[in-house]
């Protein structure tokens, strides 16, 4: 199925293959999603919107196995602080659905902040816009396409480490 995300790329001229799976609408994760298009989770990339306040929204970009840490993306960003945008407000920002959500044809481009482990890898797979289909690609293409949308793109360390996990 060709998405906004594929269609995005293609006019870059960015190679990306698509990845179709089975959709469990009780179980988005990107774990799940990792073991059903046959990539380990830490190669597949959730893409969250955040905010830091009225109107302030940012993408945060980081591996399905690992969890967002707030203080280390508002840093990056410059911001006092940063959180889950509600998700009453992810489909009316970006034209995106929970599970679907891609920095590619998002109804308003906002500064990207992607997790520093992403160039470690061969290729990348992030969601194509629409629940069940991924694009794959690699790193360097996914920040040459992110840098194409005319916003602040970095990439910084944006997860948890496995030791502060336990201390919430």
């Amino acid at each position: 199925m060709k998405t906004n995300g594929a269609r995005f790329l293609e006019s870059l001229g960015i190679p990306f293959e698509l990845r179709e799976y089975e959709v469990d609408p009780e179980d988005l994760s990107a774990i799940t999603v990792a073991k059903k298009i046959g990539m380990p989770a830490e190669q597949v990339f959730k893409t969250l919107l955040t905010t830091g306040g009225p109107h302030i929204y940012r993408f945060a970009v980081i591996p399905g196995d690992a969890e967002l840490d707030f203080k280390k993306l508002a840093r990056a960003a410059g911001l006092r602080k940063a959180e889950m945008a509600p998700l009453k407000d992810v489909q009316p920002l970006t034209g995106y659905i929970r599970g679907g959500v891609t920095l590619f044809g998002s109804r308003k481009p906002f500064p990207v902040y992607i997790d520093e482990t992403a160039i470690l890898f061969d290729k990348i797979s992030v969601s194509a816009g629409a629940r069940g289909t991924q694009l794959i690609l690699s790193p360097e293409d996914y920040l040459r396409a992110a840098q194409a949308l005319e916003v602040e793109v970095q990439t910084a360390d944006l997860t948890k480490s496995a030791a502060s996990e336990g201390h919430k």
